[in-house]
């Protein structure tokens, strides 16, 4: 006959809370990012090749954007931002 109970433990690795990245840096790296995206996907589509690769840079830009407000306090857990 199968039990019902099941011993569990504390993973130290899942004891921090992760913040699900609702902060500036995370806001701004997505709308930059998500723009790039479209950008290149209305590109594919007339097809402008020069428009298409245009939008990957701010695809890539968005993510620089990202990683330097993360650095300057606006990430999770940072000086600039309350509650995170």
């Amino acid at each position: 006959m199968a039990t019902t109970e099941q011993q569990t433990s504390a993973d130290p690795v899942f004891d921090e809370v992760p913040g699900h990245g609702n902060t500036p840096a995370a806001w701004i790296m997505f709308l930059i990012i998500f723009i790039g995206f479209v950008v290149s996907c209305v590109a594919f589509t007339i097809p402008n090749w020069v428009l298409f690769w245009a939008g990957g840079v701010v695809v890539v830009l968005g993510l620089v954007v990202g990683g330097i407000l993360k650095a300057a306090g606006f990430g999770v857990g940072g000086k600039r931002t309350k509650g995170h």
